[in-house]
């Protein structure tokens, strides 16, 4: 797994609408220093980034990302209390038709 990615896994989720400015322009360049496509070691370890809401836009920007990878990430469908960001992973894989 490349360093860029293994330093934006090792700082968690995402932070919500109430982080500090400073914290989400950090995440927001280290998301933009991880190059496209990402393997599928690193699709897989990114979707334990999502944060509680779209942190600005900056989540669907991961999603992008996530989905630069080997597709489908997420096989299965996600528990009804996982993370919204998990079911349109696997809600935009299933439509797209990777997913049967």
């Amino acid at each position: 797994m490349r360093s860029e990615v293994q330093a934006f896994v090792a700082d968690g989720p995402l932070p919500d609408w109430d982080g500090s400015e400073k914290e989400i322009d950090r995440r927001v360049q280290q998301l933009n220093a991880i190059l496209k496509p990402v393997t599928g070691e690193e699709a897989r370890a990114l979707v334990a980034c999502f944060g509680p809401d779209d942190c600005y836009g900056i989540a669907w920007a991961l999603l992008h990302l996530i989905e630069t990878g080997p597709n489908p990430v997420l096989t299965t469908a996600p528990e009804p209390d996982a993370n919204e960001w998990h079911q349109r992973l696997y809600d935009r894989a299933m439509f797209g038709g990777p997913i049967p």
